[in-house]
């Protein structure tokens, strides 16, 4: 990949004292941090929890995913990652950049709509190209932004997704190392997570699988 420009945007933070109800907290404060100033107009949001050890904090990239964060749709991993990671996040510290880029860019309607042809037998990427979209449109500049805009350009990353790694490196941020999430297969959902493996060239630890 070659290489981008570091993220220098006048980006800035404001921050709201959420308490939120994470399993295992030992005492650190949770925020809700809304931003002005960053290169798209999309309302992301960042949950810090604080403090966090060793100094370098982890940080998950979610994209928003409101069937599975909100409904609980069984068609993705979303929902089960969201909690696996604020349950980390509730162990360890750290932060959860909110990225609201629905269907991996293409948005909820749009999505709603590659259903139909993923009933049919389409992977969910081969979907998005066939109603004229890109199979991934996801852009982690902005991810980058609100890491610079939140003083942490060192991260280690919450993923099994190696281009979230390549595109913040790209865009100047420090990614020390990957931690791997759960593989959280359901039958509703094996073929999504196939295609994803095949491919979005995402990664697993072999022993990481749950049912749910």
């Amino acid at each position: 990949m070659t290489p981008r420009p570091a993220v220098r945007a006048r980006v800035s933070a404001v921050r709201a004292r959420v308490p939120a109800r994470l399993a295992r907290a030992a005492g650190r404060t949770t925020e809700l941090i809304t931003f002005t100033g960053l290169p798209d107009d999309a309302e992301h949001l960042t949950l810090l929890a604080a403090p966090w050890s060793p100094p370098t904090p982890l940080v998950r990239l979610h994209s928003e995913c409101l069937t599975g964060d909100v409904f609980g749709s069984l068609r993705c991993d979303c929902g089960p990652q969201l909690q696996e990671s604020l349950d980390l996040l509730a162990q360890h510290g750290g932060a959860l950049l909110y990225l609201r880029q629905e269907g991996r860019g293409i948005g909820l309607y749009n999505k709603l709509d590659t259903y139909l042809l993923q009933d049919e037998g389409t992977d969910t990427f081969e979907a998005n190209r066939r109603i004229g979209r890109g199979a991934d449109e996801r852009d982690y500049r902005t991810a980058a932004a609100m890491l610079m805009a939140l003083n942490l350009p060192r991260i280690r990353l919450l993923t099994n997704n190696p281009d979230k790694a390549r595109q913040l490196t790209a865009y100047g941020i420090e990614v020390t190392g990957t931690v791997p999430t759960v593989v959280h297969r359901t039958p509703d959902n094996t073929a999504y997570l196939e295609a994803k493996a095949r491919a979005g060239h995402h990664l697993a630890r072999p022993d990481a699988e749950t049912a749910v």
